[in-house]
């Protein structure tokens, strides 16, 4: 009888066979993640939550481009658990992508799932986290993509590479507050700190000893590998008389962009060079939310940076002045700059000959509750949230399984709208209340292999007008176009930057704006695309699409592993 080893040695050897890696030129590598419950202090409290490997933030994963990462996860806590690798684009295998009930069956307690995280041109600084409820709140770290060994960084090189995570800490058990905020209809109670590599900074109290520093030397130059592991706000980061060069986002390089703050959406990582060319002494860096509306913790976490040497440090580090908390300028301005290298060495791919045009409404939506039983949010009713005014439902069985069955009737529709149903001016101050009620649906947008896709995000003020950082999974794409206030298709498509945009998996579209993005649909399989405040996903802003198989074998969605998770 052969051994879960042997089966999976076969497995791999087949899966090369297809073509689904390239050998001799990838190399393997493994990790083991456990995931358990450990106990943890901040601000005077303890708790017990979920960690991998017992630390927090979680193990980070270092890989070369075009590496095969295989994790085994072991859930030896008890409650399910799916681990999502944020922007690996995963060819052709969208078995391993992670989120629950859209490509797998979540992973149950005393169970473990081997997964294949293929790494194809990414190269940068990206992510994991869990997508199962919010459990991500306390289950997430740092996935680092170097260049090939030969290749170098497309910039000179630095004295050292430090990754920094913005996090978030609640005193209470995180699995509580989501179940008391979809009870109640309302928003979700606030965290208690915002967190720098898991410590809080001394701004707080309790919590002199549990501030981040790092040590730099004069002269040298740093890469910080930052990500944004927050669950509900836009953060802007800042460092005390010092300005950074950013030179990479969401496993991509950028053109130098020189900036003396970060604004940073929930889900993205930027890559930026940090110069120690100040006085020797020790400066804050800090960070909090950038919030157009909605309840938000308004507190500062900090770290320290400390120049190595003789001196004598002053009784209270530098403070830098951040960008008011409802500076929509700021964070939109940040991140309109970004531009991709788009050199020889880094060509671009812009799709020019666009075969589906889609236009997708991004909204807060109210649904009444029992007339007996009110809710929190406005008018008593309960919150939703909506992509095309469709509220996305999850099945209790995996979307990705059904379509490889061929058995979707009853799992999922193929009738995902491309355009919103009613036309109307999406950004007028108050738009009316009957329009505020949104459709259930489980319904997934199919594109044809190879189709070349112009998708423009549209925000709305129904309800209430916010920010929403849109993430689609398993591909990245070109943000070719962003505005303030509604879309105008004759005029605006004509001031697209179709030379050097940003290549991106996670774009913040504005408060009462619009962005357009482009991507070619050359990966199949069952790919989620959802807002990546925690909040909004929870109330349904999500959607599924499938990209159908192509003709040739290369084109076509490898097979499940033998232990994929069931429902």
């Amino acid at each position: 009888m052969f051994s879960i080893s042997k089966v999976f040695i076969l497995y791999f050897l087949g899966i090369i066979l297809l073509g689904g890696l390239t050998p001799g030129r990838a190399l393997v590598r493994r990790y083991k993640f456990v995931l358990g419950n450990s106990s943890h202090t901040r601000l005077c409290t303890n708790k017990t939550m979920l960690t991998i490997n017992g630390q927090f933030p979680g193990p980070t994963i270092y890989a070369r481009r075009g590496d095969l990462v295989i994790v085994d996860v072991y859930n030896r806590a008890s409650q399910n658990i799916t681990i999502h690798w944020h922007g690996v684009k995963m060819p052709r295998y969208p078995w391993s992508d992670g989120p629950e009930y859209v490509t797998q069956c979540p992973i149950s307690p005393g169970t473990r799932f081997r997964q294949r995280v293929v790494l194809s041109d990414e190269e940068g600084t990206l992510w994991w986290h869990a997508h199962s409820e919010w459990s991500r709140a306390s289950v997430y770290g740092a996935l680092i993509i170097l260049p090939p060994k030969r290749e170098s960084y497309p910039f000179p090189k630095p004295h050292a590479e430090v990754p920094i995570l913005l996090g978030e800490w609640w005193n209470a058990d995180i699995q509580e507050v989501m179940e008391e905020f979809l009870a109640s209809g309302g928003d979700p109670n606030i965290s208690d700190a915002f967190l720098i590599n898991g410590e809080p900074g001394d701004l707080y109290s309790c919590s002199r000893q549990d501030t981040y520093k790092l040590t730099v030397e004069f002269g040298k130059t740093y890469l910080i590998r930052m990500v944004n592991a927050v669950m509900n706000n836009i953060m802007f980061f800042k460092i005390a008389n010092h300005n950074i060069t950013v030179v990479g986002t969401d496993g991509a390089y950028t053109k130098p962009l020189t900036s003396n703050y970060i604004a940073i959406s929930p889900g993205q990582t930027i890559d930026f060079l940090l110069k120690a060319n100040q006085r020797r002494s020790h400066y804050y860096m800090s960070s909090r939310v950038y919030a157009s509306g909605g309840n938000f913790d308004n507190t500062t976490t900090t770290g320290i940076i400390e120049y190595a040497g003789n001196y004598t440090p002053p009784t209270t580090p530098l403070l830098p002045t951040l960008p008011e908390i409802n500076d929509t300028a700021s964070s939109v301005n940040f991140t309109n700059q970004l531009r991709s290298l788009a050199n020889k060495k880094y060509p671009i791919d812009v799709p020019l000959n666009v075969t589906d045009t889609l236009f997708f409404t991004l909204s807060i939506n109210l649904r009444p509750c029992e007339a007996n039983n009110p809710c929190d949010g406005p008018f008593s009713e309960r919150f939703r949230a909506s992509v095309n005014n469709v509220t996305l439902l999850l099945p209790r069985t995996d979307i990705l399984g059904a379509y490889y069955r061929g058995v979707n009737a009853g799992v999922y529709e193929t009738d995902f709208p491309d355009n919103p149903p009613l036309r109307y001016n999406y950004t007028q101050e108050f738009i009316p209340r009957d329009l505020w009620r949104p459709q259930n649906g489980t319904a997934v947008n199919v594109l044809e292999y190879n189709a070349t896709v112009e998708l423009v995000f549209q925000g709305t003020t129904m309800v209430s007008g916010i920010d929403h950082p849109m993430h689609l999974h398993g591909f990245s794409f070109y943000v070719v176009g962003s505005g303030l206030g509604n879309f105008n298709r004759t005029t605006d498509p004509p001031k697209y930057n179709l030379v050097d945009p940003p290549l991106m998996e996670t774009i913040a579209v504005p408060i009462s704006g619009w962005t357009a993005i482009r991507f070619k649909a050359n990966n199949p399989g069952v790919w989620f695309m959802h807002c990546h405040f925690e909040r909004h996903v929870s109330w349904g802003m999500g959607m599924v699409f499938i990209v159908k198989d192509g003709k040739r074998p290369n084109e076509k969605m490898l097979p499940p592993p033998p232990d994929m998770p069931r429902c």
